[in-house]
């Protein structure tokens, strides 16, 4: 089982231990613009000591950072019930004055509304009144325990629309289909899971593709997909001043070379409809009347494409056992791994099937268990793709067994019948009476038994007792009760 997957499946802690990054110089990262803001986890659902954690990564993410307002600005904004500005772009623009006012950082505590904090840093924070800049790329890194208590997908988006490379560091489970999406894309390079005394494991990795982005003084990609990517340049022209033409065809095929015109206060695009794995000849090439700019060039490879799996099934679902199935299956997969593990709990086991493959049978689960299911296919060519879904099983023999009744009078019986297996919450115990109204009682998972009254003499009546689970309705047990006739001696018979 690769790293990747695991650590997208329950985030468990990575296997290696705490470093410990070295204080002393570090490689300075000049030349680079960029406005960076910081999205960070301040509610109560985060210990004192994950938040203490937090702040020292971000600390160590940025020291190499050159600050100022041709450089980078960075800015923080904090989640809670209402979210929070703790400092804007444009407030702190040195190294020493950004590393100060981290440490000063004060957690807010209160509920996880990443959905507001996301609509506030959009309105609010990637604004010019707090001191972001039109013409720089922007970066959002959101710091989070893996949960929001609102709605994040369409704040979220929005941000993407404007143009903001979104990295999203989960310290907690989360949802991996929840944050991939909200993630910019590919996923695999900017969402990461991992524990948060681990945390320095992935600095430089962010930091390399942080810096990646910020890199504002050339034509660049970003965003890459088998089927597209984002071009971002500096700002060479305006709208008084003239305009832009983008050319890009395959390597080689100059024959298929597209064509896009864009006006001068553009500073970036998205390019769709592209062939997976291969490489494109970029072209930007600035027109203008005032004076010669010279084309921006770059060449970008798209991804190979993923596509399996897109859906995961779960069927055929027992007390110890689960069918999991997944489609498609193409050609370019080289195994499946199924990863589970009951929810809540970090114990995780994994099975390894053929890529020819789309179902497998899971065993030896825990009766009435809620498990985390996640499918991975592992390509030939290295890269995996992972979607996950949840299978709750089956009570353990959830049903009522051997119900018995007892004349107490002529019109009045006793019903009782053996505890159901499991944790039952409770019991329904329905009467349809023959002659009257049918009634339905509901008894404590103590009691098993209750008196049946009113039922008329000669009647035929149905009882029908059921156990009640938390998670899954019970299996019921019906029989027939006959009064005896009025006239008959009194005595007691029913037919099973």
């Amino acid at each position: 089982m690769s790293a990747r997957s695991l650590l997208v499946f329950l985030s468990l802690q990575a296997a290696l231990g705490p470093a410990s990054p070295e204080r002393g110089l570090q490689p300075s990262a000049p030349d680079l613009e960029g406005d960076l803001l910081f999205l960070l986890d301040s509610s109560g659902s985060v210990s004192y000591y994950e938040f203490s954690r937090v702040k020292e990564f971000i600390a160590d993410l940025l020291r190499p950072f050159t600050f100022g307002p041709h450089d980078v600005q960075t800015g923080v904004v904090h989640i809670s019930t209402m979210p929070s500005l703790e400092f804007p772009f444009d407030r702190y623009l040195s190294s020493g004055a950004v590393q100060h006012a981290l440490r000063n950082i004060k957690q807010k505590m209160g509920d996880t509304n990443t959905g507001k904090a996301l609509s506030f840093a959009k309105d609010k924070l990637f604004t010019a009144e707090a001191g972001a800049r039109a013409d720089v790329p922007k970066v959002m890194v959101w710091v989070t325990d893996g949960f929001s208590t609102d709605d994040i997908s369409q704040p979220m988006q929005r941000l993407k629309d404007m143009g903001v490379t979104v990295f999203i560091v989960s310290t907690g489970r989360g949802n991996y289909l929840e944050l991939s999406a909200a993630a910019s894309k590919p996923p695999e390079k900017h969402l990461h899971f991992v524990d948060v005394d681990d945390l320095t494991i992935i600095t430089k990795e962010l930091r390399d593709s942080i810096t990646e982005v910020m890199q504002a003084k050339r034509l660049r990609a970003t965003e890459i997909s088998s089927d597209s990517f984002r071009l971002l340049w500096p700002n060479l022209l305006t709208r008084d001043t003239g305009y832009y033409v983008l050319e890009y065809a395959p390597n080689g095929k100059p024959r298929h070379k597209a064509r896009k015109q864009m006006p001068g206060d553009h500073t970036t695009i998205v390019v769709n409809n592209l062939m997976p794995q291969t490489t494109y000849e970029v072209a930007l090439i600035p027109e203008s009347n005032e004076r010669y700019i010279p084309p921006q060039v770059t060449r970008v490879t798209t991804l190979e494409e993923v596509t399996s799996p897109v859906q995961v099934l779960i069927s055929d679902s027992k007390a110890h056992s689960i069918r999991v199935s997944w489609s498609p299956t193409p050609e370019s997969v080289a195994t499946y791994q199924i990863m589970y593990g009951p929810l809540p709990g970090n114990s995780v086991k994994v099975v390894e099937v053929k890529g020819t493959l789309n179902s497998t049978i899971l065993e030896d689960l825990r009766a009435n268990t809620t498990y985390l299911v996640t499918v991975s296919a592992i390509y030939k060519s290295g890269k995996e793709k992972a979607l996950s879904a949840k299978a709750c099983t089956q009570e353990e023999e959830s049903k009522i067994k051997h119900l018995r009744f007892e004349e107490i009078s002529p019109t009045t019986v006793k019903a009782s019948w053996d505890p159901a297996d499991g944790s039952v919450v409770g019991y329904r115990v329905r009467c349809r009476r023959q002659a009257g109204p049918s009634t339905l009682l509901s008894v404590s998972p103590q009691i098993h038994s209750v008196l049946l009254s009113d039922l008329a003499a000669g009647s035929a009546n149905k009882v029908c007792v059921k156990p009640v689970y938390k998670n899954l309705p019970g299996r019921g047990l019906c029989r027939m009760v006959h009064m005896q006739p009025a006239s008959a001696t009194r005595g007691y018979r029913h037919r099973q």
